[in-house]
């Protein structure tokens, strides 16, 4: 099982990772046919990797790790590529959604537990 849910998050980051490239493209490709079929294939790969997500973990972990992906990276990239800053509340909120993904997974991790 434990194999199953380290599968489950690498999805549930994949499929954040993926919406984060979608909203990228959507503001990086100049050509709109380009943009518009990188936004498509991206949004296809996102929901692809997050159905797969839930076949190995609960909807509540996999929804809130597919979040914090797609923020974090979404952010990084908003900082990277179009230089827009990244204040001490971006990072301090950052790590608010980190623990808390931690957390609702642990949670809900030992609440399946017990009703097994």
């Amino acid at each position: 099982m434990e194999g199953n849910n380290k599968k489950g998050y690498a999805w549930a980051i994949s499929a954040g990772l993926n919406a984060a490239l979608a909203a990228v493209s959507a503001k990086l490709i100049t050509p709109q046919i380009v943009r518009y079929g990188l936004v498509i294939l991206f949004n296809a790969t996102m929901w692809g990797c997050y159905v797969n997500s839930l076949k190995a973990l609960s909807s509540l972990q996999a929804t809130v790790t597919n979040f914090a992906a797609n923020f974090l990276s979404s952010g990084l990239a908003g900082y990277f590529l179009f230089q827009e800053p990244l204040s001490f509340q971006w990072f301090a909120g950052a790590l608010l959604i980190v623990v808390g993904s931690f957390v609702l997974s642990k949670s809900s991790i030992e609440k399946k537990a017990h009703t097994h």
